[in-house]
């Protein structure tokens, strides 16, 4: 019989992940704040699509890839870096329509452009695991 505690313990840690959102979940409420609910809703469709890839080169066998050869999974590593660094540069350098975004003077977002940033923070972020 489980113990008690581990019960516990086990409900609390689930609740808490489950409670907290998710980079899509924030995404999309940002998209929501500063392009509105048509572009949120096309950020969630290319977010899906997104999705959609990642599952694709997982059943071809990527995830196997990954996790069997260091070399592979390290160069993942490194190309996920280099890219939260040049969204750090693209950030600083567009700081000026940060603060546009923010007083509501951006131009709408074209369809196009929703359904690839959705679909880009779709395929690559990390899934929580159960193994």
């Amino acid at each position: 019989m489980i113990p008690v505690s581990h019960v516990l313990a086990f409900a609390a840690v689930a609740a808490v992940l489950i409670l907290v959102p998710g980079p899509s979940v924030l995404f999309t409420v940002s998209r929501a704040v500063t392009v509105g609910r048509r572009g949120a809703l096309i950020t969630v469709v290319g977010n899906e699509l997104g999705l959609v890839v990642q599952v694709i080169a997982v059943s071809f066998g990527a995830g196997a890839i990954v996790q069997q050869s260091a070399e592979v999974f390290t160069a993942v590593k490194l190309a996920g870096a280099v890219y939260v660094v040049y969204l750090g540069v693209q950030a600083i350098r567009h700081r000026h329509s940060m603060a546009a975004a923010l007083a509501g003077n951006l131009p709408p977002v074209t369809r196009g452009r929703a359904l690839r940033t959705g679909s880009w923070s779709g395929w690559p972020t990390p899934r929580r695991s159960c193994s």
